[in-house]
């Protein structure tokens, strides 16, 4: 990780964990119930390739893996995918871009508590020298369509829809609320998953934010997690075997489970009690 990486990742997890507080005044005793694991592309669309595997299988591999984590230690989580097989989400008549808005459609409906993308990285080079992980959480050019997103599904956020209306001023600063909530959770979310790979000595690039369209048409936090370079020899072998999958796995599934714990806490009316 490069010094402007480093910075970048402290003052993300920073302003995360400084905000949760007040992040947690939106969620108070929200429960965690719905999990969406997104693995990466599929079907016509194989995503990157090493010397002889592709990054579609990898993902879904571990992104089961990761699944059957939850199923089997957080009993009362509903795991859901957006592909369970070789196939493209959504059908081979979509493109690329109307795929990634099936997936994240299909996690609106759902009403999903957290959005979890899975994809292995690759540089143009062959036999790359370059590993690691990365963490992404949207960027700030894709705000307004995560608050777009948000918008279309109010019923994610409150208990009584019906008292939220897209074209209610009151509903529009509601949903800022949300969308800011959102990105620092996420930000809090990501910065686990990433001591977990640094935990395992794994090369770690940090978090990122980037404006990709499977995280900005989420009405609900989430990350997409790069789980290593899949034409580097050594991490294509890694993300190949038993073992490395288990352990890039139990790094997300980690920070789920301490997501689910913060998110779930007693919390304090930060933002009510400055109003009074």
């Amino acid at each position: 990780m490069n010094v402007n990486n480093s910075l970048t990742y402290i003052f993300l997890v920073f302003i995360g964990f400084f905000m949760l507080g007040q992040s947690n005044t939106l969620y108070a005793k929200k429960k965690i119930r719905k999990v969406m694991i997104d693995a990466g592309h599929g079907g016509k669309d194989p995503g990157c390739h090493g010397t002889y595997s592709y990054e579609k299988d990898i993902t879904l591999s571990v992104g089961k893996k990761v699944g059957q984590m939850i199923q089997d230690n957080l009993k009362d989580v509903k795991v859901m995918y957006t592909r369970t097989d070789d196939h493209f989400a959504g059908g081979d008549h979509l493109s690329i871009k109307e795929s990634l808005l099936y997936r994240t459609e299909l996690a609106n409906k759902e009403k999903a508590d957290l959005y979890i993308s899975i994809h292995v990285n690759s540089t143009p080079r062959k036999n790359s020298p370059v590993k690691g992980t990365l963490v992404l959480v949207c960027g700030p050019t894709r705000v307004d369509e995560k608050q777009e997103a948000i918008g279309f599904h109010t019923d994610n956020i409150a208990e009584n829809e019906e008292l939220l209306s897209p074209s209610d001023p009151a509903t529009q600063i509601i949903v800022a609320q949300y969308s800011q909530a959102f990105l620092t959770q996420s930000i809090v979310l990501a910065s686990k998953i990433n001591d977990g790979f640094v935990s395992q000595g794994r090369v770690a690039e940090g978090i990122r934010q980037q404006s990709l369209q499977v995280l900005a048409s989420s009405a609900m936090p989430g990350v997409l997690v790069e789980i290593g370079y899949l034409n580097n020899a050594e991490e294509e072998n890694y993300l190949n075997s038993e073992s490395g999958q288990q352990e890039v796995a139990s790094s997300i599934f980690n920070g789920i489970r301490f997501y689910k714990e913060e998110a779930e806490k007693e919390t304090v009316q930060i933002i009510k009690e400055r109003g009074n």
